[in-house]
């Protein structure tokens, strides 16, 4: 009769990684790296009105800058605010988010349309700015070493082999 191994998820090494990334996560700090990060992305996505990118802008090229925005934002909101419900993604969602970031910075240069005024430029420079640097800390988050099991061997050698 053979015997099924259990599957990389039941590793115990891998179940301590997630569990130090959800201590990580739950502090205060990650919290609210998480909290501002989502009022950022919601921010960013309904800038052109808050803004009032439209007082200065035809119709037509406050499309393309509100539409930019409002996908970005979206986007952005979506992977900060879901940084804590991911703990062995966090890492690459929080480097998707800091891309997404430096977008917001370039965007009004980049778009179609005369959107390059200074109001939208200030916005998303601002906006792209604490996003980049929310994006950051959050990438940034590691777990502690919070293991007291014995010395860290994470830098002695490796068995020594008899030949």
């Amino acid at each position: 009769m053979s015997r099924t191994q259990p599957g990389i998820e039941q590793h115990p090494d891998l179940l301590e990684l997630r569990a130090d990334y959800e201590r990580a996560t739950a502090t205060n700090r990650g919290q609210a790296i998480e909290a501002m990060a989502l009022l950022t992305g919601v921010y960013l996505a309904a800038s052109p009105w808050i803004a009032g990118f439209n007082a200065l802008l035809g119709f037509n090229a406050l499309s393309t800058i509100a539409v930019n925005n409002l996908i970005a934002g979206i986007a952005y909101a979506l992977l900060m605010g879901g940084v804590g419900r991911g703990f062995e993604r966090t890492h690459s969602k929080a480097w998707a988010a800091a891309v997404i970031a430096l977008w917001t910075i370039i965007s009004p240069w980049c778009v179609a349309g005369d959107v390059g005024t200074w109001r939208t430029i200030t916005n998303n420079v601002i906006v792209g700015v604490i996003g980049l640097a929310l994006a950051l800390a959050a990438a940034a988050t590691r777990p502690g070493r919070a293991r007291t099991q014995g010395p860290d061997m994470s830098h002695a050698p490796g068995p020594m082999r008899h030949g």
